[in-house]
């Protein structure tokens, strides 16, 4: 009898230390938010504090109320995590340098745990040190990591991001203690991300799977219980369905990553992908969904209980504070960036009654959106400036989002054309010009015809220009004739043959227009191109290429692609007599640039 009792207490304690070890954690991750902080599209819909009366998705209010939902139901602890891309998409980052809200906001909705990734880069390292400087002078902001960053010693243009990093306001790893677990975090920026990351010079990154196994190791050594990596890097899927890319290949190289939080690549991925023990799991994109992984943590072991995307629309009723305080910032952007340029937020511009779009995974090159960019930044250039421009070029990679039908304001225009900035208090590359001789704009545009198949957004849509090409023909040799058409319709025919030293002006924005000047890179040292000024000088400095819109007025006045298309749309005719603009139903379908030669 006596055995017995002892028996059934030795059980009775085993299964109260097994009760004990067993812990719940469930955790909320996005991902390439891009400061998508109102719900779109169009934003002229957008009802955040009522639900069920628009089509439009996302929205920092709604976000906001979903965190708070999921931390007041479960009974575990709660984490909340982004997987970088936070910043750069929408006119909320122009305001970040003057009050740094979007990592606060960020803070105050839930977010424990955030990444750099390349768009943080965007206005280049020194401006990200600042932006996350302000907002932390301002208020709480999440724990910031970024693991593979390497600092210069000798080039002092990193050094107030270094700064940060030794202050602890950015880590490379950070622990957090919930519920008597060690969770330990660190993050990376994969390889294309920092082939992106153009201005992120002179901070480089350190190869992924060398950073992640000393991360992995200092993380067990601190006795972590469950390691997270917060990887702004990706994941793609293959011809055959399978999911590959450079998470995938990091979780097969790395051992000890319980969870991989993916970034970069804007995927959406409905359950994880499991890579030796190691679950993978990313978003999609701007905020349109809320991952949830559910997971025990117990004896040592870490297991998936379940996975769930949680769509970020009109069902959920937006969170009243934070949707407050985006109100409250818009009228900042109004005051600071749109009534200058005699707009505002919430004014209509234009409307559509079909989609607008570049499907940058799909079929991009019959894309209606991308022509009509080229178009709008063709005729500004030709209606602003004396001597105009021969041809407009943009890249898929900078058109950012669609138009889908509605009316349409100035935020929803921005997005599209949403990317970098100038030298003026106005958002957005500035558009500059450089001149080429025939023979190289022949090279520019047979280039530029096998370049997108390495990567689809060096795929170019142009305007002012009529080609003809032989796809017989082999690389380099494909293109038969050039024509410039003039704004009047007549057409001037391009001699490229090497006696003729006319110059022929392209017109893009400043960061595309740096692809003029490697193509010897992208050709394998085939072909040299030299980007000259209009006299036939060599450009050594694209900054001296922006051009000037009003060479009357003191200093350089900038010119942005968002502008040119909000003038363009303006000239549209208003057909159903409402007093808005209607997009021209020319471009309901693609216009093409090229022609086949039969």
């Amino acid at each position: 009898m006596k055995r017995i009792f002892l028996i059934s207490i030795f059980i009775l304690v085993i299964l109260q230390l097994n009760a004990q070890t067993e812990k719940k954690l469930v955790i909320l991750h996005t991902n390439d938010m891009h400061s998508m902080i109102t719900g779109y599209a169009p934003e002229s819909l957008y009802s955040p504090l009522t639900t069920n009366d628009d089509a439009t998705v996302g929205g920092f209010a709604r976000i906001a109320t979903i965190i708070k939902d999921v931390k007041n139901s479960f009974d575990g602890t709660a984490l909340v995590i982004d997987g970088g891309d936070f910043l750069m998409g929408t006119l909320f980052q122009s305001m970040e340098e003057r009050n740094g809200f979007q990592l606060r906001l960020m803070k105050l909705m839930g977010y424990d745990v955030g990444c750099l990734g390349n768009h943080e880069f965007d206005f280049g390292s020194e401006k990200i040190a600042e932006i996350i400087s302000r907002s932390a002078e301002g208020g709480e902001i999440p724990e910031l990591l970024l693991s593979n960053a390497v600092f210069d010693k000798e080039d002092t243009g990193d050094d107030a991001l270094e700064k940060l990093f030794n202050s602890g306001l950015i880590g490379r790893k950070c622990i957090l203690e919930r519920d008597g677990m060690k969770i330990g975090f660190f993050s990376l920026l994969g390889k294309v991300a920092d082939e992106n990351a153009a201005f992120a010079k002179p901070v480089t990154f350190a190869s992924q799977k060398t950073v992640a196994k000393e991360m992995v190791r200092e993380l067990k050594k601190e006795k972590c219980d469950i390691i997270i990596c917060l990887s702004h890097s990706g994941v793609a899927t293959d011809k055959n369905g399978n999911i590959t890319g450079e998470d995938v290949k990091l979780a097969k190289k790395v051992k000890g990553i319980n969870v991989i939080i993916s970034g970069h690549t804007h995927t959406l991925l409905e359950n994880p992908v499991i890579v030796n023990g190691t679950a993978i799991v990313q978003a999609g994109e701007y905020g349109q969904y809320v991952g949830k992984l559910s997971l025990t943590y117990k004896n040592g072991k870490t297991t998936i209980d379940s996975y769930s995307l949680i769509p970020v629309d009109d069902r959920i009723a937006g969170n009243t504070v934070i949707n407050e305080l985006i109100e409250n910032q818009e009228k900042l952007i109004d005051q600071e960036i749109l009534l200058p340029l005699g707009m505002n937020y919430e004014k209509g511009i234009v409307e559509n009654d079909f989609l607008l779009e570049c499907d940058w995974e799909g079929a991009f090159t019959e894309s209606n959106l991308g022509p009509l960019v080229a178009d709008a930044i063709h005729s500004y250039i030709n209606r602003h400036t004396t001597k105009g421009t021969d041809m407009s070029l943009v890249a898929t990679g900078v058109i950012r989002d669609k138009l889908v039908p509605g009316l349409q304001s100035a935020p929803d225009i921005f997005r599209i054309m949403s990317m970098g900035r100038g030298e003026d208090a106005v958002p957005g590359y500035p558009l500059a010009k450089v001149f080429v001789t025939g023979k190289e704009l022949k090279r520019v545009l047979e280039i530029m015809q096998i370049a997108y198949k390495s990567s689809p957004d060096n795929y170019c849509f142009y305007s002012g220009i009529r080609v003809e090409y032989d796809p017989k023909k082999i690389v380099l040799k494909k293109i038969k004739k050039i024509d410039i058409v003039r704004p009047d319709g007549t057409t001037d025919n391009v001699d490229f043959s090497k006696k003729n030293n006319t110059l022929y002006s392209i017109t893009a924005n400043s960061y595309i227009l740096e692809f003029v000047g490697i193509i010897k890179k992208m050709s394998f040292g085939l072909i040299n191109v030299v980007p000259k000024d209009e006299n036939g000088n060599p450009v050594k400095d694209m900054k001296k290429t922006v051009i000037d819109l009003n060479e009357n007025s003191e200093g350089i006045q900038e010119g942005k692609e968002w502008l040119a298309l909000i003038e363009y749309f303006s000239m549209m005719k208003d057909s159903n007599g409402n007093g808005i603009p209607d997009v021209d139903p020319k471009y309901r379908t693609p216009i093409r640039t090229f022609f086949s030669v039969k």
